[in-house]
């Protein structure tokens, strides 16, 4: 009878969280439904193309209204850069857009993702067109974008972020002690920092070398950028990064020449009436770029050709559990030899924005990737990231392409098997006994520490898999074993020493590898083919619903500690020898 309770209060329970839940679904629903029963935007003449940048940045979006709907369920904006830098090229040419209004504030991208908007609002500016940025709190990376505005005003009272870049690594190490959990760990590669967190409190002398370089590189190119538009020595720049410029005075930063004008946001408003040729008692014809771009029609005209040239989308991490930061191996490779077996696709541009993952998913992308490139042009196109197993599946590529902020390299195969003996033994008095056929039955065993079979084993395993990728490197690169090692262990670089060590060809965005593509392959006219197909929004959405919940409750619980949770249940998935980058890598 007590059960019988049990079970029926559970059952209550359950029906009464999910009436909830199926409620607030349909609220949001409602809600966002009448939004979209509003007239749809139009485009009038004399318009502004405003960008706000308040949307999260990913390599594609699903688009389309059902899309938006469900960002309206969950409360969170997201935009393609396809679609972005689309919408920016397509705006050159649109006689009914004047100029292009930059009101940035926090940018949720990458530094690559920042460096491809920034270069094609430049490419912008060359139609005659005007691009013109206003800022209130701007953050270093809303600034390196707006810099590149023929007019920069600054809000009054606002800030100014410019102080150069930083990023941090958290470490488990004590607080896993302290838990009783060893983690046991066999790499390749000194500079193999990914199970630093888990093996040290503080980063190790290698990394910290490696960390420098990288990041001083990518702070190289941003100030390269700005100086050229801001007619600045990039010497005058790393002084006022020095100077804590953020701290400044809106004057003083006007003075420096960060920004060309103070106005309050009225005031440039009249600027941007007298711009656009609006009177002064008007309202100014302004359109959100999300908004234009579904104005946009699905091809504009040149893209009807029957020759087709195929971008390939490599974004998360391989094979690291089904979450929307993922990338499936499986996945990927069946879109690979798809783009491969369709005769009317010319070429391919495989677009890589991942930290690596599982080394077996990568080796089974990279197959494909050889096969591919074995009978079609096919070059890489590297984004915010393509380290590790990121830069694995681009070592076959024809050509590798790389913006000036990209992280590449990482060329190093690591394993890690927790013990957790100390916190179930000694700390709650769990223990495990084992009964077994053969001598190693129970090999790799989380229960109790390795022995040294066992280590010599997994040790044999990670370096066979180094070799593996070097080899892989070698061949796609044309260096010998012994070249592929020097700029491989685990080593991870900015694109301006990928370049100078032979990692990369050549530098461009994803659109410059598109043109390259057509090129090379002697195409005037293509059409442009995006794989993997991505879901419906709205099954993708009934497939994650729990799982888009539970994360929700834990970010709301946990706060600020929500990364580092994610963090270690990413090593709890872990299986087989990784290819990855230290984890979180966040460069602000």
């Amino acid at each position: 009878m007590k059960s019988f309770f049990k079970y029926l209060i559970a059952s209550i329970l359950g029906v009464f969280i999910a009436g909830f839940l199926l409620l607030f679904v349909a609220v949001g629903m409602v809600a966002a439904m009448l939004t979209f029963s509003e007239k749809p935007a139009v485009v009038h003449e004399n318009a502004l193309l405003v960008m706000k940048f308040d949307h999260i940045i990913e390599e594609r979006t699903p688009g389309g209204m059902l899309s938006e709907l469900m960002s309206g369920i969950y409360g969170i904006n997201r935009m393609g850069l396809d679609d972005i830098l689309e919408a920016i090229d397509r705006a050159a040419n649109d006689e009914r857009i004047k100029g292009i209004f930059l009101h940035p504030d926090y940018i949720s991208a990458g530094w690559g993702t920042a460096e491809e908007i920034r270069n094609a609002l430049q490419d912008f500016k060359e139609s005659g067109k005007f691009v013109v940025a206003y800022g209130e709190a701007l953050s270093q990376k809303a600034y390196y974008i707006a810099s590149v505005a023929d007019t920069l005003a600054l809000n009054p009272a606002g800030m100014l972020e410019f102080r150069g870049l930083s990023t941090q690594v958290t470490f488990y190490k004590n607080a896993l002690e302290k838990l009783g959990i060893d983690m046991q760990i066999v790499r390749h590669g000194k500079f193999k920092s990914a199970v630093e967190p888990y093996m040290l409190d503080r980063m190790s002398m290698e990394n910290r070398q490696q960390t420098a370089t990288y990041i001083g590189g990518i702070w190289q190119s941003i100030t390269g950028a700005v100086s050229i538009s801001r007619h600045l020595s990039v010497d005058m720049l790393n002084r006022l990064a020095d100077e804590t410029a953020m701290f400044r005075q809106p004057e003083q930063l006007r003075r420096a020449g960060l920004v060309d004008t103070l106005l309050y946001y009225d005031q440039m408003l009249s600027m941007l009436k007298r711009l656009t040729s609006i009177q002064e008692n008007k309202d100014l014809r302004a359109i959100d770029i999300a908004d234009y771009v579904a104005t946009l029609p699905l091809t504009d005209g040149k893209r009807l050709a029957k020759d087709k040239i195929a971008v390939i989308y490599a974004e998360g991490d391989i094979d690291m559990g089904d979450t929307p930061q993922s990338l499936s191996s499986d996945e990927l490779a069946r879109a690979i030899r798809q783009a491969r077996r369709d005769s009317s696709i010319r070429a391919i541009v495989l677009r890589i924005n991942s930290p690596g993952g599982s080394a077996y998913g990568a080796e089974v992308i990279w197959r494909e990737v050889q096969l591919a490139a074995a009978e079609k042009l096919l070059i890489a196109s590297m984004g915010d990231m393509a380290a590790s197993g990121g830069y694995y599946i681009a070592a076959a590529a024809d050509t590798i392409m790389a913006d000036h902020t990209t992280v590449t390299g990482s060329i190093g195969i690591f394993g890690m098997i927790p013990n957790l003996s100390g916190l179930l033994g000694s700390k709650l008095g769990i223990t495990h006994d084992v009964v077994n056929t053969n001598q190693h039955s129970d090999i790799i065993n989380i229960y109790r520490p390795m022995n040294d079979f066992e280590k010599l084993q997994l040790q044999q395993y990670v370096e066979s898999g180094y070799e593996k990728f070097i080899t892989r490197v070698a061949d796609g690169r044309g260096i010998t074993l012994q070249q592929a090692d020097a700029v491989g262990q685990g080593r991870v670089w900015d694109a301006h020493s990928a370049m100078d060590n032979g990692l990369i060809d050549i530098y461009g965005g994803v659109n410059d590898a598109i043109k390259l593509a057509a090129e090379q392959s002697g195409l005037s006219q293509y059409s442009i083919v995006k794989l993997p197909k991505i879901d419906d929004p709205l099954e993708s959405w009934l497939h994650n619903l729990n799982a888009a919940a539970r994360i929700w409750i834990l970010r709301r619980e946990l706060g600020a500690q929500f990364p580092a949770y994610m963090q270690l249940k990413q090593v709890a998935g872990f299986r087989g020898a990784m290819a990855l980058m230290p984890f979180d890598l966040n460069i602000e």
